[in-house]
This record gives structure tokens, sequence and C-alpha cells, in this order.
């Protein structure tokens, strides 16, 4: 093992960087995963071009490739720290993109040099994620406490969604009222460029006062090619040492696979099949569906350390899996989103399936922080978070042909069989719950 310099004393017992980190977890891949599909779209980019924007999420699926380097060189403060500030350049490089375009004789043929650039800030998005996970494990080491902030990071970074989703869409909105149709680019520079100001403001602000809860790490052997392969070799080997890794492995991919099916497509369906206009979904998913998700992550949090893992994964599952079957009933109903009780019957329930779904996403993410040992945080949680989002990105490329070919009504259906391996799984799945204290017998 590499030697490592005495860890400074953190300054403050005081947990506001979960909020911070979170949040700059949350609109990077925001501004990659929705931002880009919006702003393609809006400067009336072909399709299919529209539809490879799904594989920017390809990063997020491999970054426990190069998760291990994390816990080998540096910092994950340092690391993150660094990620943003690029995270942020890269956004400026789109904006200033936007500035060019307009200028070139066929804008079509550079977009592929914009879309180089996603990709390049992908990658640095999906790195940005592993350091920051790792550096919540360091800075909260209770695995209850860990259960209690996991409504506090879900908060952040849903705000941050509804950051990117709500506030730099309805920038470019407000610019485009301004300089009319003719001119597609000039709202996305200010958009762009309001992001990036933020994402280097963050960069800054956590350069200067996050808190330091690791060493650093000083041996020259650090960076020997050969300490580092070894030290991959490891991360890996320590992981699939835990118990029952096999059944572990599958469960991670199986337990949200119904929910993950279901979400692949909700935003067509509102859309194209109940009639939701793009004024109504802005508020239905940025601030229903954000707040649905708060509460019932925050929910989960409490409701695992109050009552332990063991004893709340059952009727949380069955919640978040039981709730597919609203969507099936909205697709037999089909209430109109152009009447009031439709409209409200529409929120009403997507309000209600994003709360039981962030109840799901607590208690995974309780699960995956049980599963990382300390030595390699970031590579372990990596692997998991890793696999576990395998079938998001899986069906965001082929849920719309499997629509075409069963109907919304099946295609739920199909969501709510997918989820029952998981439910098969859980009685044999090693939870290493924590006992869950009993008081005292009152004296009389």
């Amino acid at each position: 093992m590499p030697e490592m310099s005495a860890p400074p004393r953190p300054p403050t017992r005081s947990r506001w960087w979960v909020h911070t980190t979170y949040f700059a977890e949350g609109m990077p891949y925001m501004v990659v995963r929705i931002l880009s599909a919006v702003y393609f779209t809006d400067i009336g980019a072909k399709l299919r071009y529209i539809g490879y924007l799904n594989f920017l999420g390809i990063p997020w699926n491999l970054k426990f490739l190069w998760a291990p380097l994390l816990d080998l060189v540096g910092t994950r403060r340092r690391w993150q720290v660094v990620m943003q500030a690029l995270v942020g350049g890269l956004m400026a490089l789109v904006a200033l993109a936007n500035i060019w375009l307009p200028g070139t004789a066929d804008p079509q043929r550079w977009l592929l040099a914009v879309a180089l650039i996603f990709v390049a800030m992908a990658f640095c998005a999906a790195t940005n994620d592993i350091a920051i996970d790792a550096y919540y494990m360091e800075g909260l080491p209770d695995k209850r406490e860990q259960a209690a902030y996991a409504g506090v990071r879900v908060l952040a970074y849903r705000l941050a969604m509804i950051f990117v989703r709500t506030g730099l869409v309805a920038l470019a909105a407000f610019v485009a009222q301004r300089v009319g149709k003719q001119d597609p680019y000039t709202p996305w520079f200010v958009a762009f460029g309001a992001g990036a100001l933020v994402m280097l403001g963050v960069s800054a602000f956590h350069a200067w006062r996050l808190p330091r809860f690791e060493a650093e790490r000083t041996s020259s052997a650090i960076a020997a090619p050969g300490a580092v392969w070894r030290g991959f070799a490891r991360a890996f080997g320590t992981y699939l040492q835990q118990e029952r890794v096999v059944l572990v492995l599958v469960f991670i991919v199986l337990y949200r696979v119904g929910d993950e099916i279901l979400f692949s497509m909700t935003t067509p369906f509102l859309m194209r099949e109940l009639g939701v206009t793009k004024g109504q979904y802005a508020w239905l998913a940025g601030f229903v569906g954000a707040a649905g998700t708060i509460i019932g992550t925050m929910l989960g949090g409490w409701w695992i350390k109050a009552r332990g893992l063991g004893r709340t994964i059952w009727p949380i599952t069955l919640l978040m899996n039981v709730n597919i079957w609203v969507y099936v009933w909205l697709a037999w109903a089909k209430p109109s989103a152009a009447t009031t009780g439709g409209i409200t019957t529409i929120a009403v329930i997507h309000g209600y399936e994003q709360i039981a779904a962030g109840l799901g996403s607590a208690a995974l993410l309780v699960f995956l922080l049980r599963t990382c040992k300390p030595e390699f945080k970031a590579a372990h949680y990596a692997i998991g978070s890793a696999i576990m989002s395998l079938f998001a990105t899986f069906f965001g490329g082929f849920g719309g042909r499997m629509v075409e070919w069963m109907g919304w009504e099946s295609y739920f259906i199909l969501a709510f069989v997918a989820s029952v391996p998981g439910m098969v799984l859980l009685p044999f799945v090693p939870l290493h719950d924590d006992p869950v204290p009993v008081p005292a017998p009152v004296k009389k």
C-alpha cells in the first residue's frame, strides 16, 4: 500500500457539503443527458442524431473501469474539484460554439464537433460522480448516518435537475423570445454560458471550502504503472470477495429493473399518449416529479435509519413495484391532459409514482453503500452504481421499438413482470444490517 501523509482534521462537523457536492453531481448529468437532447432538437438536428444521444449514458455504465484510479491517486476532494472545473470549461466551449455555428455554411456538418464536446463532458461528469460518492462515504463513515443523509443528497441532486431542466431551458426560451425564431443559437449561447459560470463557481467554492477528510497519497510508488495495475486488481478482487457476490451482483442489476423500464418511456407516454403539453411537462417533471422523488427518498432514508434495512426493504420494494400498475391504469384509462380533471389525475399519479420510486432508490443506495470496503470506496460504489444503471441505458435506446410492437399497456405490464425476479432474490441477499437498538426498559 502507498504511504499516506497524516490526514488533516476536518474543520467542522457541519454537513453542508452534502448539499453542494450532490448539486455538483446532478447538474453535469442533467446537462449531458437532458439538456443536450433539448439543445440538438431545438437547433434542428436530425432525429437519428438525437437518438444517438442516449449513448452518452455509457460513461456512467463504464465508470467502474477507471474508478480505482481515484482510490490510488490524489484525493477524492481534488478529483471532484478538477472534474467540476473541466465540466464548466466544456460547457463554455458549447456556448462559444453557438457563436461560431451561425457563420458556417452548413451548421449540421459541425454538430459532430459539438457532440464530441458532450462526449468529453460525459466522461468528466461520470468521474465527478465517482469522486463525490466516495467522498460522501469518507465524510460519513457511519452506516446509519449515510442512510439518514440519503434524502439530503437526493434533494440536492434534484434541485440541480430543476435548475437545468427548468432554469436553463427557461432562460433559453426567454432569450429566444427576444431574438426571434430565425436565430436558434444565441439563446443557447446564453443558457450554456450561464451553466458554465455556475459550474465553475461551484468548483472554485469547493476548492476553497470543501472539508478534507482523507490523506493525500504521497508515495512515489503510486505513479509506477505496476503499482497502479496492482491497485486496480485489488480493487476489483476485494469487491468480488464479498459474501455471495454473484447473488449480490444479480440483485443489483434486477432490483430496480421494472422501475427503469417504466422510466425509460415515461416522457413520450405522457406527451404523446396522454397529450401533456411541453408547458405542462415542465412543471409536471420539474416540480411534481422532483418533489415526489425527494419526499420518497428522504422518507426512505429516515425509515431505514429508524428500523434497519432488513425490516424495511420488503415493504419499500413492494411499494416501488406495485406502483407500476398505476401506469397500466393510465395507459388503459387515458385521461386527457387537456381537461382539469385529467391533468390533475395525471399529476397525482405521477407524483405518487415518484414517491414510491424514491423509496426504492433509498433502499438500493443504502445497500450499495454496504457493499463497499473502506480501502476502495470509490471503486466499489462505482461498480455497483454502474451495474445498477445498465438497464436504463439499454431500454433508453430500445424502449420505443418495444412500445410500437406491444403497445403501452403491455409494455407497462412487462415492466412489472421484470420486477418479480428482484423480489424473488430479496430473501437470499446479505443485507449486512446493523441491529436496531432496543430501548432500555423504563424503571418504575
